[in-house]
C-alpha cells in the first residue's frame, strides 16, 4: 500500500492537491450545482452514504438526493490522503468543511474508487461535537 498526504488550498479546488480526477470532479461539480454530473461519477451501483440517511444507491437516486439536499452547499476540501488498495481500488480520505447559508461544519469524505476510477462509494461524516450535530439535525427537521 502506498499512502500520500497532500495539503489543500481552500480557495481553489483546481490547485487543491487532489490528483484523482473523479474526486476532484466530485467537489467541482457539487460546488457548481451540477448534481447530474456528480452522480455520473459513480459506478452503476455506486453508493452515497450521507449523514442521517440510508445509503443512496445508483446515479439516478444520488442525483435526486443531491438536487434536494445539496443546493447551496459549498464544499471546501483542506487535506487529502490517498492509498492504492490491493485490488487496484483507490481509497481517498478528504477532510474539510461544508458551508451553507445557515451553517458551516467540518466534514470528512471517504471515497472508494474502482480500477476504472469510478466512485464505488462516498461516505460523508460530520466532524462536529455532539451538540453541533444535534443542532444540525434540528435545523434539518425545520427545513423539511
Amino acid at each position: 500500500m502506498t499512502a500520500t498526504t497532500q495539503p489543500i488550498l481552500t480557495n481553489s479546488i483546481k490547485t487543491a492537491g487532489i490528483t484523482i480526477p473523479a474526486v476532484l470532479q466530485y467537489f467541482e461539480t457539487l460546488n457548481a450545482g451540477d448534481f447530474e454530473a456528480t452522480a455520473n461519477l459513480f459506478a452503476d451501483d455506486g453508493v452515497l452514504h450521507a449523514p442521517f440517511e440510508e445509503p443512496i444507491i445508483g446515479s439516478i437516486s444520488i442525483a435526486t438526493y443531491l438536487k434536494k439536499e445539496a443546493r447551496g452547499m459549498q464544499l471546501e476540501p483542506q487535506e487529502c490522503v490517498s492509498q492504492i488498495l490491493e485490488d487496484d481500488q483507490v481509497e481517498v480520505q478528504v477532510s474539510g468543511r461544508v458551508q451553507t447559508s445557515a451553517f458551516g461544519v467540518n466534514v470528512g469524505w471517504l471515497f472508494l474508487l474502482n480500477s476504472e476510477q469510478q466512485i464505488l462509494s462516498v461516505t460523508v461524516k460530520l466532524l462536529a461535537s455532539p451538540q453541533e450535530l444535534l443542532n444540525l439535525r434540528s435545523q434539518k427537521k425545520l427545513d423539511v
